[in-house]
């Protein structure tokens, strides 16, 4: 091999090697395509965050049936699906804070008006019109991309009734025990307010038992 060939151009989401016509691209025609309908399916009436909104009852979807035999009454909403509706949740949060990264490199334009679903609808518009440029242009299009798919996991676990993937305890070098997911995007350590990606927070030690219990 020439040392000084030039390594293969890839995909860097899958990351399969980049066809001729894919030349220049962040991502594949395929990937792109993928983060293109999951945006498609998560607005709009019948989208997966409006469908969330028929798992907000206790002992909808996966979450099973509302615990019996308490002497308090239950809580009348299911609180993780009512939390990935929040503005700042898990859902909405992540899309407006891409819209504005965009927004800041004159290719979107940020609208915080209006209700929660039209604030999704809007954001998820606004990435797909732009979408084209972000995948020749923006050079962090694979984290965007991985975001997204995370973004349309969570809301589908909730939608199709699965259950929500299995919280693992580590611990950060300070001390503190963060609790994440296969699927957690990042976290910020309570503890000395660290900011993990997800790679990062991932590759933290398992708590020992008794400090996760703590």
């Amino acid at each position: 091999m020439n040392l000084d060939e030039a390594p293969e151009p890839r995909c860097t989401i899958c990351p399969a090697a980049l066809h001729p016509d894919e030349i220049g691209r962040y991502a594949c025609h395929r990937c792109t395509e993928r983060v293109d309908r999951q945006l498609l399916e998560l607005a709009g009436p019948r989208g997966l965050y409006a469908k969330l909104g028929t798992r907000l009852a206790p002992g909808s979807g996966g979450g099973g049936p509302a615990v019996s035999g308490s002497r308090n009454a239950p809580v009348p909403v299911r609180l993780d699906v009512l939390n990935l509706m929040t503005a700042g949740g898990p859902v909405l949060g992540p899309l407006e804070t891409w819209v504005r990264d965009w927004e800041a490199q004159g290719r979107a334009e940020l609208d915080e008006a209006g209700t929660l679903q039209q604030r999704v609808n809007h954001a998820v518009s606004t990435l797909r019109f732009n979408l084209e440029w972000a995948v020749t242009a923006h050079p962090a299009f694979d984290e965007f991309g991985r975001e997204v798919s995370l973004i349309h996991r969570q809301a589908s676990v909730h939608v199709a009734g699965e259950r929500p993937p299995r919280a693992v305890p580590v611990t950060c070098p300070c001390g503190a025990v963060l609790r994440v997911t296969l699927d957690t995007p990042g976290a910020r350590c309570y503890g000395c307010q660290t900011q993990y990606g997800h790679a990062e927070v991932l590759r933290l030690p398992v708590a020992e038992r008794r400090a996760a219990a703590a």
